[in-house]
C-alpha cells in the first residue's frame, strides 16, 4: 500500500468512529433545529478535521487533498448532507480561497481561527437579483482612501447565519463588468453587516442558509482578497474544487442510499417473499449500481487531474453535472423501492430524496454546466 492509501486509510478510520460517535446521536436534532450546534465546530477541530489540507504552519492537517474529499463523502454515505455542506464551505472552499489568494498576514489572520472552530467561513456570491450570473451583482465596494465601503445584499448563503467571516463578491468597477469584481475577507462583528432571517429550504435542514446584508460596511485595503478586479477569475481558478466537493457529496450520497435501499428490500416482504427476490426490484438496484460506479470512476479521473493541476472549467463543468443528475435519478429509484414507507419521515431514504435535490442548482446550476460544455465543444 503506497503511502498516500495509508494516510487516507488511517483518517477515514478515524472519520468513520468520529462521526458515529459525534454525529448520529445529535444529527436528527440538527434537523430539527435547522442549525447546526455552533460547539460541535469546536468538537470538529479537536478531532483536526477542520480545513484538514491546509499547511500546519496556518492550523491545517497538511494532509492530502483527498483526505478532505474523503471526508465529505463519509458525511454523505451517513445521510448527513446538509453537515457535509456547511463543512465543505468552510473547509474544501473558504480555506483554500484564503491560502491560495491570501497575503501572509490574511492567511496568519484567519486560517488558525478556521482550523480551531473559532470562525466559520461563508463564501458570498449570490444575490438576489443575480444568481449564476455573477457578472449582474449589484453589490458594490468603493474605495475611500484606505478603506472599502461596501453595500449591498446577498442570499442563498450556507453557514449565514453562524459566519464570522464571508469571503465577499463585490463590483468594484461598476462599468467593467465581470473585470470590475473584487474579492474581500469580511468580518461579520464589523458595523454594517447584519444577516437576516434564516432561509428555510425543502431539505438540508441543519445546514443554515441566510440573506446576509451590508450597510455602508467599511473594511481596510487589506481586506482585499487577491488582485482588485481579478475576483471574477479567481473565482474561476476555485470552481474546479468547489466543483469536485458537490460530485464528492453526490457519489458518497447516492451510495448510501443505495446501501439503506439494498438492506431494506432484503428485509421487506410482498406477496409472500421478500422484495429483493423481485426482478424489477433486482434489475433497478443493478442498474444503480452499475451508474454510481460509472460516476466514481469518472470522479476518481478527474480528482487526480485536480491534484496534478491540469482540470479544467469543462472538467468541473461535467463531473459536476454527471454526477448529481446520477444522484437525483439514484436516490429517487430507491425511494421507489421502498414503496409507502420512502415518503415518511421513519425512513432515511425521505432525507436523502429532500438533501440531495439541490445538488443540481447550487454550485452551478445542470444547465449553466451544459452551456460550459456546449461552448468548449463548439467555440462559442
Amino acid at each position: 500500500m503506497s503511502e498516500h492509501n495509508e494516510e487516507l486509510a488511517l483518517f477515514r478510520d478515524m472519520v468513520v468512529r468520529f462521526l458515529d460517535k459525534e454525529v448520529t446521536p445529535k444529527y436528527e436534532a440538527w434537523e430539527k433545529n435547522h442549525l447546526i450546534d455552533r460547539d460541535f465546530w469546536m468538537v470538529m477541530a479537536e478531532a483536526g478535521l477542520l480545513i484538514v489540507d491546509m499547511p500546519e504552519q496556518y492550523g491545517g492537517a497538511g494532509a492530502s487533498f483527498a483526505v478532505c474529499m474523503m471526508i465529505q463523502e463519509e458525511m454523505n454515505h451517513r445521510g448527513f448532507h446538509g453537515l457535509s455542506t456547511a463543512y465543505g464551505i468552510h473547509t474544501n472552499i473558504v480555506g483554500p480561497y484564503i491560502n491560495n489568494l491570501g497575503t501572509e498576514q490574511q492567511k496568519q489572520q484567519w486560517l488558525p481561527k478556521m482550523a480551531s472552530g473559532e470562525v466559520i467561513g461563508a463564501l458570498a456570491m449570490t444575490e438576489p437579483g443575480a444568481g449564476s450570473d455573477l457578472a449582474g451583482m449589484r453589490t458594490s465596494a468603493t474605495r475611500d482612501g484606505d478603506e472599502f465601503v461596501i453595500n449591498g445584499s446577498k442570499t442563498f448563503i450556507t453557514n449565514g447565519m453562524q459566519a464570522g467571516l464571508v469571503v465577499l463578491a463585490a463590483k468594484t468597477d461598476a462599468a467593467a463588468g465581470a473585470k470590475g469584481i473584487s474579492l474581500f475577507l469580511v468580518d461579520t462583528s464589523l458595523p454594517g453587516f447584519a444577516t437576516g432571517k434564516q432561509i428555510e429550504k425543502i431539505g438540508q435542514h441543519c445546514s443554515d442558509t441566510a440573506e446576509l446584508f451590508f450597510d455602508n460596511l467599511r473594511v481596510p485595503a487589506s481586506a482585499l482578497l487577491g488582485e482588485e478586479g481579478r475576483g471574477f477569475f479567481h473565482m474561476m481558478e476555485e470552481l474546479p474544487r468547489e466543483r469536485l466537493g458537490c460530485a464528492v457529496q453526490a457519489v458518497g450520497h447516492a451510495q448510501g442510499a443505495l446501501d439503506l435501499t439494498a438492506a431494506y428490500v432484503q428485509e421487506r416482504k410482498a406477496f409472500g417473499q421478500q422484495v429483493s427476490q423481485f426482478q424489477n426490484t433486482r434489475f433497478k438496484l443493478a442498474e444503480c449500481k452499475t451508474e454510481l460506479e460509472m460516476s466514481r470512476a469518472l470522479l476518481e479521473k478527474h480528482t487526480l487531474k485536480f491534484a496534478r493541476g491540469e482540470m479544467t472549467g469543462e472538467d468541473a463543468a461535467l463531473i459536476k453535472l454527471a454526477t448529481t443528475e446520477m444522484q437525483l435519478r439514484m436516490v429517487n429509484e430507491c425511494l421507489q423501492l421502498f414503496g409507502g414507507y420512502g415518503y415518511t419521515d421513519e425512513y432515511p431514504i425521505s432525507r436523502f430524496y429532500r438533501d440531495a435535490r439541490v445538488q443540481t442548482i447550487y454550485g452551478g446550476s445542470s444547465e449553466i454546466m451544459k452551456e460550459v460544455i456546449a461552448r468548449n465543444l463548439l467555440g462559442r
